[in-house]
């Protein structure tokens, strides 16, 4: 898949656990497996805004095409 999500090296970076994460963004901890393993075939630009607004980042910082 070439949109690798970076979630998981975001959480690391800041000590966050997934449950916190989910808590503070609104979302279940499911949906964060499925964006983490890139399994979710979309992403609303209001979640990715919240999960910015969270870890304090950029979007590129989550998400990250890279050619096959």
């Amino acid at each position: 898949m070439p949109i690798i999500v970076r979630i998981d090296v975001e959480l690391a970076k800041r000590k966050m656990s997934v449950g916190e994460f989910a808590e503070r963004v609104g979302i279940t901890p499911a949906n964060v497996a499925v964006l983490k393993n890139g399994r979710a075939k979309a992403i609303r630009f209001s979640t990715l805004e919240a999960m910015c607004e969270v870890l304090r980042c950029q979007p590129g910082d989550l998400i990250e095409w890279v050619e096959e």
